[in-house]
């Protein structure tokens, strides 16, 4: 029996029982569905994360107070007077810019609307460091630091909770925290990040948040954002802001009392983390895919039953126990592959559908159904046709064609 003929053969067996092989191929459909469902929303969480840690700026470096892995006693804080350090070209010349910042969550009321946001007290230099780009307006100047200025900058998110809109708001007037400020500037959107949205977000001058805000002492600051001379120098660039803190600080190294984070760092740990993920997510949806080629099984099995009488007659004939291997491996090799390309395009939908309900709730995601992902079902649901066709096919091959044809 050469390949073609068990192919014709197969597809008449399953014919004749429709609704049995239509639930068995569901089972597979479900499986693989699943599997390319997971897979794609892991991508596309992987894709739009790194995407958004990306749009935070180039070549960034992060410092933070204290040592999660040395518990250092009484940390020094860390200070504007540390970032002037920091823009030495003698003791680092790999450092670009520098840009403290401090920050908390308090009230915005605006139009009669209130939203709680993050303010963030920032430079002039933020704009640089963190890319930062104005739909309209003007970013905060060196005079808006030394008069304390009442002004600020908004996200979208913020505009739009106030304001229901995100144009045309230059000069309007907001409330932090009951003090009146004017808008001078709106940002353009960014979205998400590892930072938390970056949307919803309002920027006012440092000295403004430490002294009226944030109540902070003058010379602290929550973190410096240091921008590298270029992507190739970062790891020079770090190792230079670590030596300079260190002497600052007086520290010895491996005691240091500060944190510095690269964005490459954020970024692997954030692949890191989605991809653990999608593999948690892909291998939950594997179990529904081994469900179905157990159901496989079964009715395969039932279909020797069935069939004992026409093997018998089939090798009394002179069939071959190769042909009847070859006739039952077949028919759950169709089975499986069939829902398999069916279980591709239920995937894809899913996937289309959960990017559609993301973007109508207001965080845009996009599933990405990636061609190792599709290949990847489809040879695992072909694999699993042929694992659990094997025994009840081996079992048919077997049989004795006179107690076959005995059978009742």
């Amino acid at each position: 029996m050469n390949l073609g003929q068990a192919i014709i053969e197969a597809l008449e067996s399953l014919n004749s029982n429709r609704l049995r092989s239509t639930l068995t191929i569901l089972g597979i459909v479900i499986g693989v569905g699943a599997v390319i469902a997971m897979l794609a929303v892991g991508a596309g969480a992987q894709s739009t994360i790194t995407g958004s840690i990306s749009g935070i700026g180039s070549n960034l470096l992060f410092v933070y107070k204290g040592n999660s892995i040395n518990s250092v006693l009484n940390a020094k804080s860390i200070t504007t007077q540390d970032a002037t350090a920091l823009l030495d070209q003698t003791q680092a010349p790999d450092v670009l810019a520098v840009a403290p910042m401090v920050s908390g969550s308090l009230q915005v009321t605006g139009n009669g609307e209130q939203t709680s946001t993050s303010i963030d007290g920032v430079t002039p230099d933020y704009e640089t460091v963190r890319n930062a780009t104005l739909s309209e307006g003007t970013f905060i100047t060196e005079d808006n630091l030394l008069g304390q200025a009442s002004v600020a900058i908004i996200g979208t998110d913020v505009a739009k909770k106030l304001f229901n809109r995100i144009d045309g708001l230059v000069g309007e007037n907001i409330r932090i925290n009951g003090q009146p400020f004017k808008v001078i500037g709106v940002l353009e959107s960014k979205g998400g990040s590892s930072f938390g949205s970056q949307d919803n977000v309002v920027l006012v001058p440092i000295t403004t948040a430490q002294q009226r805000l944030l109540h902070r002492n003058s010379e602290n600051v929550d973190m410096l954002m240091v921008q590298a001379t270029s992507s190739s120098t970062v790891s020079q660039a770090s190792d230079e802001v670590a030596n300079i803190l260190r002497i600052r600080h007086r520290t010895k190294a491996g005691k240091d009392d500060f944190t510095i984070f690269s964005q490459q760092d954020i970024a692997a740990t954030a692949q890191t983390i989605t991809g653990v993920l999608t593999i948690f997510l892909g291998g939950i949806a594997g179990i529904s895919l081994l469900v179905g080629g157990i159901g496989i099984m079964n009715i395969m099995l039932v279909s020797v039953t069935e069939r004992t009488r026409e093997i018998g007659l089939r090798k009394a004939l002179g069939a071959r126990k190769k042909d009847i291997l070859t006739q039952f491996l077949t028919e759950s090799s169709l089975l499986s592959l069939m829902g398999g390309v069916v279980g591709i395009g239920l995937g894809w939908l899913i996937g289309f559908i959960v990017g559609k309900i993301a973007a109508a709730s207001g965080t845009p995601f996009t599933p990405v159904v990636g061609l190792n992902a599709i290949l990847l079902a489809t040879i695992f649901s072909t694999a699993v046709g042929l694992f659990f066709g094997i025994y009840p096919a081996n079992r048919a091959a077997n049989l004795e064609p006179v107690e076959a044809l005995r059978y009742e």
